[in-house]
């Protein structure tokens, strides 16, 4: 069993963790899949969880090249 005094140091650093690493990978993939497709409402979610997530997106982004897709062009 973990003792008292450990549970709350703990407890920070995986929510820390999940709130610097965790989430917002999940917020890169999901930007990454719906950004063309998306909705103006839902493009305003997606606008709220950048800011929202924006240190974790900091912290990620030295590591994450999220180019646009190639356009195919039909002559």
């Amino acid at each position: 069993m973990i003792e008292e005094g450990i549970t709350v140091p703990l407890l920070y650093l995986v929510l820390a963790g999940a709130y610097l690493l965790v989430i917002p990978v999940a917020v890169l993939f999901y930007l990454n899949q719906r950004w063309y497709v998306a909705s103006s409402l839902e493009r305003a979610f997606m606008y709220f969880l950048v800011f929202f997530f924006f240190p974790g997106l900091l912290v990620l982004s030295p590591f994450v090249n999220l180019r646009p897709k190639r356009r195919q062009i039909e002559a």
